[in-house]
């Protein structure tokens, strides 16, 4: 796994949470409080989860072979993707369960100084952790927001920790009330509320990581940038004078697959344009360095197959023009990435 795929979140995440869970474990054990137990299983489900993207890593890094051309980069969005799968289960449902549970027969908190001392250090931990998540997030996530990070970005592991962390901070902190507010008022009822919102709150996420895994799953272009670059570095003027269509293919978040049919003149010869398309080759591979399968096409550009406009993301297979009378080479509106 590369250094953008925040290893050292993953292995921060990963040591904070196995020493959280041990500790609430013990304070559940002292107290009988279903808030800890609930937040117990939520660490050691994450615990989990950080080996399980250890796992897709180390796996994404296998040779291609010629049952898998492509290589295996998208181990790491299956890895990432059975995460949101065990949260909902393990971590969600479990803790719904135990918060009906404790809803329906509650009963006093024993030992309230375990689960209120663990609960506090749990907060610093993860604290801990989530800084750690955003400072390596920061590398990669330049001038987008937070929300977009988490939409666009190819490498899953990251926002997959910032969730988890955020998830758990805003977990320990329902714990806290629930404990708190059961103490106050001598009702467990509390407590077994607190578990409640704790089980929404792992569903929510972990449906928010399902949607955006799955979309990686299936198959994610390039991002804006990359796609304009890509397109400035095909067109020399020379022998490429534009792009009829072209589409790019995230293989897994460091390896992209670039496919384009490019306008070349009627007069030029085999020769030159197998030459302009390896000095293509080169530039889109200085431009995004990521852009390691490409595949280009070339073809004579027609005005009546520009005049039928045809729309590439309509028919992926057919022709597109590859520029309309006044416009620039290879800008064409009709071509997506």
């Amino acid at each position: 796994m590369s250094a953008s795929g925040g290893t050292k979140a993953i292995v921060a995440a990963l040591a904070a949470n196995l020493a959280i869970a041990v500790a609430k474990f013990v304070a559940f054990l002292f107290s009988g409080s279903s808030s800890m137990l609930a937040e117990s299983v939520h660490s050691l489900a994450d615990s989990g989860n950080q080996g399980l993207l250890l796992v897709g890593g180390k796996k994404a890094q296998r040779e291609a072979t010629p049952q898998h051309p492509f290589g295996y980069g998208r181990e790491r969005y299956i890895y990432a993707f059975l995460v949101s799968i065990v949260l909902f289960s393990v971590g969600g449902m479990f803790a719904i369960y135990e918060g009906y549970e404790k809803i329906k027969h509650p009963h006093e908190i024993e030992a309230w100084y375990w689960p209120v001392g663990v609960l506090v250090f749990a907060i610093i931990a993860e604290s801990f952790s989530f800084r750690t998540a955003i400072k390596e997030s920061n590398v990669t996530r330049g001038k987008l927001s937070w929300t977009e990070f988490v939409r666009r970005a190819k490498a899953p592991e990251l926002p997959v920790v910032l969730l988890e962390d955020l998830g758990a901070l805003i977990g320990l902190i329902l714990a806290l009330c629930g404990v708190g507010i059961a103490l106050a008022t001598g009702d467990g009822v509390w407590d077994g509320i607190g578990t409640l919102c704790i089980g929404i709150l792992l569903i929510v996420i972990a449906l928010v990581l399902a949607a955006e895994t799955k979309s990686l799953l299936l198959g994610e272009s390039a991002g804006t940038d990359d796609v304009e670059k890509i397109k400035a570095a095909l067109v020399d003027g020379d022998v490429v004078t534009g792009i009829i269509h072209m589409r790019t293919l995230h293989l897994g978040p460091e390896e992209l697959l670039v496919a384009a049919k490019i306008a070349v003149q009627h007069d030029d010869t085999a020769g030159e344009v197998a030459q302009a398309i390896n000095a293509a080759e080169n530039r889109i591979r200085e431009a995004v360095p990521i852009a390691r399968v490409i595949y280009l096409e070339p073809d004579i550009y027609s005005e009546t197959a520009a005049a039928a406009g045809t729309n590439p993301a309509k028919h992926p297979g057919g022709p597109a023009p590859a520029h309309t009378p006044g416009s620039t080479p290879g800008t064409t509106p009709e071509s997506t990435p």
